[in-house]
């Protein structure tokens, strides 16, 4: 499944109170960094926020900065293994999403060319 060609991100990020927490530890701009590394990853693979364990490496970061982004509350601990995006389905677009606006999208574009879809 094609992933988003972009994610959302709040201006008023580096001023939220858990990216100041996360900086006041040692290697906390590393771990922000990975933070938003991991949004990329999982916009661009569709993965709805979840960062596996082997996708680590993919998005520069290392099991501490995982236990860091959980500590300040960025991630969230995922029963099968990895790490959850907190948030990411209030404030990035779903796999679902995309795929209803993306059919919809085509629907739109049949009728308009008087072409049926499937």
């Amino acid at each position: 499944m094609a992933g988003l060609p972009w994610v959302r991100l709040d201006v008023a990020f580096p001023s939220h109170p858990k990216v100041l927490r996360l900086l006041e530890l040692r290697e906390g701009h590393r771990t922000a960094f990975v933070y938003i590394c991991g949004l990329a990853y999982s916009g661009a693979h569709g993965t709805d926020g979840l960062i596996t364990v082997s996708a680590l490496p993919f998005i520069h970061g290392r099991r501490v900065d995982a236990q860091r982004l959980v500590e300040v509350g960025l991630w969230h601990p995922y029963p099968d293994g990895g790490w959850l995006i907190n948030g990411w389905d209030e404030k990035q677009v779903t796999n679902e999403a995309r795929k209803a606006r993306s059919d919809l999208a085509k629907k739109a574009a049949a009728a308009r060319w008087g072409r049926e879809t499937g």
